[in-house]
């Protein structure tokens, strides 16, 4: 038995002061967002009407290598942070391998999930510039849940609009957000504009995540005293993701951890992002190297099937155009897929990051994710999400390699969240009635097609 413990626990002494932004590092700048109707690097002023302005500066700083967390949030950081590093050793065990594998467990909070370290900082510069509340939207329901917590700590109002699918899914998830006082709709609903025309032009659609920002933002903009907040994909979110790395790379400095290779799910970016940030750090200063893998769904496969382009954010063409990895704005994963990580793109820091070769991408299965999910949950006790399923499926593949060569890695990945709330999913698995559907490339073309000309790029 290693002398390493199954949990590194650290100490509010080890709470990061900072948050470290990978931007000031980067040689290659993620692209600025554009506003589509000029075709322009979207303003501060512009971007003011529909972020807070705290918010905004983060999103457009480039440069500032570490941003102060205000004394506020750590302070409700402190209730659920630091979260632990695992020491797999059950799984280890469980299927042979030399390879050390440690996780980074961010479900030791209500929401659970990361989400809360994002959600609380957002509702902190909300209620600080004296707003009445925000909108969101949410899919599997994790960022809805955080958003609706840290709006009850700040007494904030919160609207969020739920992708259909996992609303009529997931009514626990649902429960759970009206239990902290937030409103929370099926999304496309027929109470905005773009959801009344998304639904005119796709009777019956279970929705997307594009959807749910179109109405989203529409709420935010036609309500004074409003803003709009994003769980996933901005500048500002990998921002404040950033301390789930930077405890994991504490943790692993203080018992001479160094991965070979991090691990983590993607769907739009946070999770994957603020777990890779310091050590990405640490490979663009040319300090140390580390192979860095992004696991998305093959039913919504943005990074190793999209176009990097620009491309609006949303469904209804209303937000801004960010340039990503993308399927189109328009793309709609099929309704079986359950296991989240439904956006259509992918943060901006990430696909440039990826573009430059910084990264790597593979793209797995639903039903192979949950068999390595339910094989992690006896081996470690942690029933877990099904977006941090996809990491887990990578992570013991890369192990099991590792029996095959003999070769004694380091594998760290993200376990981004618990699965309680998506037994219906694993119902559907343990019934066997789960499938898999992934795009054909026909599919995707008539996606690609939509992508917006922006002239110049």
């Amino acid at each position: 038995m290693s002398d390493i413990p199954y949990k590194i626990y650290l100490d509010e002494n080890d709470l990061p002061t900072e948050w470290y932004n990978v931007r000031a590092d980067m040689k290659n700048k993620p692209a600025p967002l554009l506003n589509p109707g000029t075709g322009q690097p979207l303003t501060a002023e512009e971007m003011g009407g529909i972020f807070c302005e705290e918010l905004v500066a983060q999103e457009l700083d480039d440069d500032t290598a570490y941003i102060p967390i205000p004394a506020e949030i750590r302070e409700y950081y402190k209730t659920y942070r630091p979260s632990p590093l695992v020491r797999a050793y059950n799984l280890e065990k469980r299927l042979g391998t030399p390879a050390k594998i440690y996780y980074k467990f961010e479900g030791n909070n209500t929401s659970g999930s990361h989400k809360l370290n994002s959600a609380i900082a957002q509702a902190y510069y909300a209620k600080k510039q004296g707003l009445k509340g925000v909108t969101t939207e949410t899919g599997a329901g994790q960022w809805g849940t955080a958003l609706s917590m840290a709006c009850a700590y700040f007494d904030l109002d919160c609207k969020v609009y739920m992708v259909k699918v996992s609303y009529e899914q997931k009514p626990f998830r649902r429960e759970v957000m009206r239990t902290y006082g937030a409103s929370v709709t099926p999304s496309p609903s027929m109470e905005t504009e773009v959801g009344r025309k998304i639904l005119a032009e796709h009777p019956g659609t279970t929705g997307s995540l594009g959807c749910a920002i179109s109405e989203a933002v529409e709420v935010a903009v036609t309500n004074p005293g409003y803003r709009y907040v994003l769980g996933s994909v901005l500048n500002q979110v990998l921002l404040h993701q950033s301390v789930v790395g930077l405890e994991t790379k504490t943790a692993c400095d203080k018992f001479g951890i160094v991965p070979d290779v991090i691990i983590g799910c993607a769907g739009g970016g946070s999770n994957l992002g603020g777990l890779i940030a310091p050590f990405m750090g640490e490979k663009l200063r040319g300090e140390r190297d580390y192979r860095i893998v992004a696991v998305e769904p093959a039913s919504c496969p943005s990074f190793t099937r999209g176009k990097f382009a620009f491309d609006f954010c949303d469904t209804g063409k209303i937000c801004p155009l960010a340039k990503m990895y993308t399927l189109g704005s328009g793309f709609i994963p099929s309704p079986n897929h359950a296991g989240g990580l439904r956006f259509h793109g992918m943060s901006p820091i990430l696909s440039q990051l990826y573009h430059d070769g910084l990264m790597e991408a593979v793209a797995v299965e639903q039903t192979a994710v949950f068999q390595a999910a339910e094989e992690f949950a006896r081996a470690e006790g942690i029933l877990p999400a099904p977006e941090s399923s996809h990491a887990i499926k990578v992570a013991m593949d890369e192990a099991m390699r590792c029996k095959e060569t003999g070769e004694e890695k380091t594998i760290l990945f993200g376990l981004t969240g618990t699965g309680y709330f998506d037994l219906v999913a694993y119902q559907s698995f343990n019934d066997g009635t789960m499938t898999d559907s992934i795009p054909t490339d026909e599919d995707l073309e008539k996606s690609f097609a939509t992508l917006p000309v922006v002239p110049g790029t």
